[in-house]
């Protein structure tokens, strides 16, 4: 009885070690070139670990598709939606659809087999793809902050964003994450299976000052750049709005009224909750990244030792981040609760009452009512 009362992990663990097992015995032969020594001394892991990791893919790939499907499809195919800014949301939900869509069906795939069962190329491709589409992620938001601040804080200083201006801009960012996720394939760094083997990615385990370099330089170009300008973009735009809404009180107890909230106003009003949003995703998408930053840093720095059930969190909260965009702006975004309504009636739970704004860049702003008031 005591053997049926003993934890199903704990017993699974105490039998890998008194058979003298590992994590990497079910890895295929060609795949061993590329295994980091520092696995071979865990125990594999408990079944149960693959089957859950495999069944939250499939349930994150599944709503991922769907939810980043229908905003690219929404706002392609709502006039009202196609503008300047919203080029940005929807290379953002492309991108997200792109990232689940190929890293999803191998990862449960491999869970399945509980190993990566693949081949190496494709190991180094799902490493490139899921680097590439989390970069572009990262790269079209900071862009969006920056249309925010473009938009609230000069205002009609700023110049306006064009289609063409933002075309550039994702082609841009398509490159330049592009240029640094095929480094690898080159010699700066490599792309080798995670410590569960059922998913590849960057390799911070090589004891090299070329493998630790990429690690670095990568991560000031799409974690800490991304993240301080984000923060520049949003102190200002907090900045304005504080300022507006004081000139607003201020108005208002000259005039002798409780408020000076009109049409214009609320325009201005939903800049700022389009800015929450973006605001929103941002912190989402770091909250997802940073414990995939810890893993890396503390392979290549040696800070502490990594476990594989370690590894099977840090990909579980990056591809995560691809399922909250489409939530994020369907449930924020009246415009797209709008047409959502009239081409799914069944999936919306608003009205089809329309709404007069949208993420567009425009000339509405906080300073253009300051002076308006003024």
């Amino acid at each position: 009885m005591a053997a049926f009362a003993e934890p199903h992990f704990q017993a699974w663990v105490q039998s890998a070690v008194a058979t003298n097992v590992t994590v990497v015995d079910k890895v295929p032969a060609d795949m061993l070139h590329m295994v980091d020594a520092h696995w071979y001394q865990f125990p594999p892991l408990n079944p149960l670990w693959h089957s859950l990791l495999g069944f939250a893919i499939f349930i994150l790939c599944f709503i991922s598709l769907i939810g980043n499907g229908m905003v690219v499809y929404i706002f392609t195919n709502t006039k009202t939606l196609r503008t300047p800014s919203n080029l940005l949301v929807v290379n953002l939900a492309f991108s997200d659809f792109l990232m689940m869509f190929t890293m999803g069906p191998p990862m449960v795939y491999n869970c399945y087999y509980e190993t990566w069962v693949l081949g190496p190329f494709a190991c180094e491709l799902y490493g490139m793809f899921g680097s590439l589409f989390g970069c572009v992620s990262i790269w079209t938001m900071t862009l969006i902050a920056f249309d925010r601040y473009n938009v609230i804080v000069k205002g009609l200083s700023a110049k306006p964003l064009t289609n063409n201006g933002a075309l550039l801009r994702i082609l841009f960012v398509w490159a330049s994450s592009l240029a640094w996720t095929l480094a690898p394939f080159f010699g700066w760094n490599r792309y080798v299976p995670e410590g569960n083997m059922s998913a590849c990615g960057t390799d911070y385990l090589t004891d090299t000052l070329l493998s630790r370099s990429y690690i670095l330089v990568y991560s000031i170009f799409v974690y800490f750049s991304p993240l301080l300008l984000i923060i520049y973009s949003y102190v200002f735009i907090i900045k304005a709005v504080s300022a507006h809404e004081k000139n607003m009180r201020e108005q208002a107890k000259k005039m002798n009224v409780a408020s000076l909230r009109s049409s214009e106003a609320q325009s201005t009003s939903t800049e700022m909750k389009l800015a929450k949003v973006a605001l929103v995703t941002i912190s989402l998408w770091f909250m997802a990244w940073t414990p995939y930053l810890i893993i890396n840093y503390t392979g290549i720095f040696k800070a502490a030792p990594i476990t594989p059930l370690a590894t099977i969190w840090g990909s579980l909260f990056a591809k995560a981040n691809a399922v909250y965009n489409p939530i994020v702006y369907g449930i924020s975004h009246p415009k797209y609760r709008a047409a959502l309504y009239k081409k799914f009636p069944s999936l919306s739970c608003t009205d089809a009452t329309d709404d007069s704004q949208s993420m567009a860049s425009g000339t509405t702003t906080v300073v253009q009512e300051e002076k308006a008031s003024a």
